[in-house]
Formats: C-alpha cells, structure tokens, sequence
C-alpha cells in the first residue's frame, strides 16, 4: 500500500474535523463551524474586538490553536492597502557585495515591521523582467533593484513606475529614468584608486571596465582617466580594455595587456572579481606583485583580505548602501500615501582600502 495513504487505525486516532484540518489550511469558516458560530463572530474575537466577551474571545483563541490556524497576514494586509513586503532585485547571489547590502535592508526592514522577498536576475534582462512582474503580482509595497549588466532596454522598470508601486535603484542605477537611488559615488572612488597607484610609483596604469552602458562602470572609467589627467599623465586608450565584470573577463585583459610590446606596470578593475582574473594571469606568467606589477578593484569582496597577495580595492559602505536603500523606499512609501512626489539621490563616499596587491613602496622600502 502506498505509504501516503493512511490506515483506519491512523484515521481513527483524529476527530473526522481534524483529519480535514490536517490536510489544508484551517479558515475563519471551519472555527465558526467547530463552535456552531460565525465567521463575523470570530473574525471580530481574532482582531480582540470589545463587542465580542472575554469568554468567547477565550474559547475561540483556544479553538484556532488546536485546529493550527493560521492567519492570512497577506489577504489582511490587502484589505488595508499594503503588504508590508518589500522586493529586492540582485544581479547575483555569489557577489557578496549584493548580500551584504540585502543583509543592511533586511535588518532595517525587520525594525520596521516589513519582510522582503529576495529576486536574482542573474545579470539577465529577461530575469529582471519577470522578477518586476513577479513582484507586482505579489503587490509588494516597494521594490529596490540593482540593475543586471545585461540591460538596456529599460521599459520594465517604467511600467513598474507606472503602476504606482514605489521602486528604487541601489549601486546599479540609471538617472534618465526619474527613480529614486542610492549609490557610491564611483568617479570618486576610480579616480581614488588610480591616484594611488601613480602615488605608489607606477607609470603605465590600465583599466578593465565593465560594459559602457551600466553608469557606475561608466563613471569608474571617467574617474580613471580623471586622476591620469590631473596627474599630467596622458591617456592611452590602448590601455583601456571592456570586460563584462566576472574572474574571466579579468583573465582575457590582461592576456591582452601582457601582449603589448610596452607593458602596463598596474591596472586598476572595474570590481574585485575581474581583478581577481587579472592577479591570475599575472601569476601565470610570474610577474611579481606589487614590485613589478600594481593591481587594485573595487567592492571590497570578502575574498580579497584572503587571497595572496591581498588585494587592494574601494569599499562601498555596503551596510549604510541598505539601510539607505531602505530608508529611501519607506520615504518614497510615504510620499506616495501623502501625494507627495520628491525626487531623491543618495550618494555615498567610497572607502580606500589600500592591501599588498598596491603597496609598491611599502615592499621597496623593507627591501632596500
């Protein structure tokens, strides 16, 4: 016999009403039934209504126990006008940056009585897509997004706008849309790392980007070639390779840049896996880092203290990017309840963290 199937000596343990109960979600209307009542009746005493005595609320709070009712917080909540559910859109689960912002709106979500469902586009279009409309479906009461490299048509995000359901942008924005977003602030931070590499000595500082169309890449590149001009040092363009933001986009560079018959001697990457990818092939072809060759990302991902050398990178403030990311959705969630309609940006300030993969210097200097 299969062994989802129960015998009569099984059956005969439970009540005929609890073998129901077991089998599918308990509602208002079997408790009313079980106590020969109403579903308004006990709906009323569930919500400690006064008009209802202390007796019945007793007696029905007892009943909803033993047949394990539980409460439809969703089905409440749209009565109400909002779910306190909010949606979280990642490019990607395995960057621990977007973990350790997801873990910043999570805590401050949490503090506020809200919970949040969690979408990974996977750095696809077609995922965002049915992420956004997933998360309509679902009437969330606001979503944040962190746009996935492979978008450029951004006509999902304004039929989400459309539908009035409040929507920011977190680190991967796009300021044309008119939607709200925190970010760091990444011209800075490119134009930090590649004065420190000049500072440190080097000469022929590269750059590995990601693809032109996402701002904050975009924004690194132009802080990169800001600090080489404010340093008197002139922009090649050879040295200036696209990669697409992963360990082998970094590999493919710097294959690239060591064919150069006038070698680089650094290269500052768009984030920390692509320099990852970088330090790889620099290893494979025994080139000495930092002496001969400086490195530096950017996201300060939890590898980087970890890997030999240790990598120097720019910190995002990842924990203040969610509570922020928050913040701004419960004003945007506010400001839809009250009619208003005020445009905000946060940006950020990034953080250097300057490791062994730059310290070009400090490694002369104890060699000397």
């Amino acid at each position: 016999m299969a062994c989802d199937i129960w015998s009569n000596a099984q059956k005969d343990y439970f009540s005929a009403n609890d073998y129901v109960h077991m089998s599918r979600l308990v509602t208002i209307n079997d408790i009313a039934r079980e106590l020969n009542t109403t579903p308004a009746t006990v709906s009323r005493a569930l919500n400690n209504h006064r008009s209802i005595s202390e007796e019945k609320k007793k007696l029905i709070v007892e009943t909803a126990e033993r047949l394990n009712y539980r409460r439809n917080s969703i089905a409440s909540s749209l009565r109400l006008g909002h779910t306190k559910v909010l949606g979280v859109i990642i490019p990607s689960a395995e960057i621990n940056f977007f973990g350790r912002v997801v873990h910043g709106i999570e805590n401050h979500a949490a503090k506020n009585g809200y919970n949040v469902l969690i979408f990974q586009s996977n750095e696809m279009r077609s995922y965002e897509v049915r992420g956004i409309e997933t998360l309509l479906s679902a009437r969330v009461d606001g979503i944040m997004v962190s746009i996935a490299k492979d978008t450029a048509d951004y006509s999902h995000f304004l039929m989400a706008k459309k539908s009035k359901t409040p929507i920011i942008f977190f680190d991967r924005v796009n300021n044309d849309l008119g939607i709200n977003s925190v970010m760091v602030n990444d011209y800075q931070g490119a134009f930090m790392a590649t004065e420190h590499l000049i500072q440190q000595g080097y000469k022929r500082i590269a750059h590995i980007s990601g693809p032109s169309h996402i701002k904050i890449f975009n924004d690194r590149l132009k802080g990169y070639m800001g600090a080489l001009q404010a340093n008197n040092i002139k922009v090649d363009f050879d040295l200036t390779v696209q990669g697409d933001v992963s360990v082998e986009a970094g590999r493919e560079a710097m294959e690239r840049l060591l064919a150069f018959d006038n070698l680089p001697d650094a290269v500052f990457a768009v984030e920390d896996f692509t320099a990852l990818g970088a330090m790889k092939v620099l290893k494979e072809h025994n080139v000495n880092i930092p002496q001969d060759f400086g490195v530096i990302g950017f996201a300060n991902e939890g590898f980087c203290e970890h890997i030999s050398p240790t990598l120097s990178t720019m910190d995002q403030q990842t924990a203040q990017m969610g509570m922020e990311a928050f913040d701004l959705m419960l004003a945007q969630i506010e400001d839809k309840n009250s009619g208003k309609a005020e445009r905000r940006t946060v940006v950020l300030d990034p953080l250097p963290v300057f490791r062994e993969s730059s310290a070009r210097l400090k490694f002369l200097g104890a060699n000397k």
